[in-house]
């Protein structure tokens, strides 16, 4: 994740020093957990929180169960690990529903955060569990908001319910949730998310009319859309909001960017609210529970692995998996087995990101120089494949030099990328073959020495 990966570079180069010494000092410790503090508060962490965490490591790390264990500097790690993950508030915070449906809830937020986006998000994350959801559009005065959220409705097949008129009184929003929430009942449907009005930055008047639709239509969850790029300011419009109208969580945005990830860190142990989901980039697809464990290990390099599987098992059908479990079961690879793999693993996220999820990833990432991530040469062997006529892909020995300077032409690429796919292509299917058969393990790596 893009939002942490320099924290995760730094802390990876510390603990990777801890682990390679066979003796540990309260000396040497010390010396690591002073630049672990260095590495938090330049990625914008609170101070008091990283003063807090950093005591909490020291006191737990020169303990004499550690110190004369066989593995102190995995230990030192472990401790890291555990209090990056209570920090960030230790479980995965679920969302509350109401014991009758619909539950209700509220979307707070400054514009420019991304709340009506994340609405929709919200809305088809609810929908891909079944449950039917009604969106609100509670933001009369900017009357773009509910243009923008009814297109979001149609896109996902998610009703929407918008007011006639667009008066800009505190009453007339109270009216359109209250008009809301009591449609979502009367139709039966599981889950009502009010689009609330946003603001370029807090007032007065924003606070009462939230306080207003809270106590008008009494909500299950009100959560805050907050940009994880702004840092520490994120992390205090929580504390604010917070304060004047009363959370039950946090959505971070834009965690996809280039933020230090000083919100992300902060944001529980400073307003004790905690963060529910990440917004992990701008098509609806791109929201993720969060989970603070999952997030330390992030940050320590070791791979968020079952997100990966769970954001797999939300992108293959059960057909897709079947192809794949075929192609891995002694069928011939083909060409068009090829592209409709590598889609499907597209489908997960940039190859970035999914690097970011493995462990040892982030030492992959920086062995490939910014040119050579290959989400682009994704879309050129997919233009390449589909150049090709059916007969070619299912054989590829047809493919000679004139079809191979046809097939360039086509996908607008050369010979050389031409030659480079097929030569990948037959890789693949080398691999496959000896995963299959019997001795798969063993093939396999015989496999790898000759490639």
């Amino acid at each position: 994740m893009p939002v942490l990966d320099a924290l995760s570079q730094k802390f990876e180069t510390i603990l990777r020093k801890l682990r390679g010494q066979g003796v540990l000092t309260e000396a040497n410790i010390a010396e690591a957990l002073k630049e672990v503090r260095l590495a938090l508060l330049e990625a914008d962490v609170n101070f008091k929180v990283v003063k807090d965490f950093i005591e909490r490591v020291r006191v737990k790390a020169v303990g004499q169960e550690v110190l004369q264990s066989l593995t102190p500097g995995h230990q030192v790690v472990k401790i890291v690990w555990e209090e990056l993950g209570e920090m960030m508030g230790k479980e995965q915070a679920g969302l509350k529903l109401a014991s009758v449906p619909p539950t209700i809830i509220m979307m707070v937020g400054l514009q420019g955060a991304g709340k009506t986006t994340t609405c929709g998000k919200l809305a088809r994350w609810f929908k891909n569990q079944g449950r039917r959801v009604l969106l609100v559009a509670a933001d009369p005065r900017r009357p773009a908001a509910g243009d923008q959220l009814s297109n979001l409705g149609a896109s996902l097949g998610v009703d929407v319910h918008r007011a006639d008129r667009v008066d800009a009184t505190q009453r007339d929003v109270v009216q359109i949730c209250r008009e809301g929430t009591e449609r979502g009942r009367d139709k039966g449907y599981d889950v009502v998310i009010l689009d609330t009005g946003g603001r370029l930055h807090i007032d007065d008047e924003l606070m009462h009319e939230l306080v207003a639709v809270k106590q008008a239509v009494l909500p299950q969850e009100v959560l805050l859309v907050a940009d994880a790029m702004t840092g520490q300011d994120a992390v205090s419009m929580a504390g604010q909001f917070d304060q004047q109208v009363g959370l039950t969580g946090v959505i971070l945005t834009k965690t996809e960017g280039d933020a230090r990830g000083g919100a992300v860190l902060s944001i529980r142990a400073v307003t004790g609210k905690p963060i529910k989901f990440l917004g992990v980039g701008e098509k609806l697809d791109a929201l993720e529970l969060f989970h603070p464990d999952r997030m330390a290990s992030r940050i320590l390099g070791m791979g968020d692995v079952l997100t990966l599987i769970e954001k797999a098992q939300e992108t293959y059908s059960q057909e897709q998996a079947e192809v794949a479990r075929k192609t891995l079961s002694g069928k011939t690879l083909t060409f068009d087995d090829f592209r409709d793999q590598i889609k499907q693993v597209n489908k997960l996220g940039s190859m970035e990101q999914i690097l970011g999820m493995l462990p040892g990833g982030q030492r992959l990432r920086d062995m490939m120089n910014g040119d050579a991530m290959p989400d682009k040469e994704i879309g050129r062997i997919v233009a390449i494949i589909d150049s090709m006529t059916a007969q070619e892909r299912r054989d590829h020995t047809l493919l000679n030099g004139s079809r191979k300077k046809r097939i360039a032409r086509g996908s607008g690429t050369s010979v050389q990328e031409v030659n480079r796919l097929i030569k990948q292509f037959l890789s693949a299917r080398k691999l496959v073959k000896a995963i299959s058969g019997p001795g798969g393990r063993r093939n396999l790596l015989q496999a790898l020495r000759t490639m």
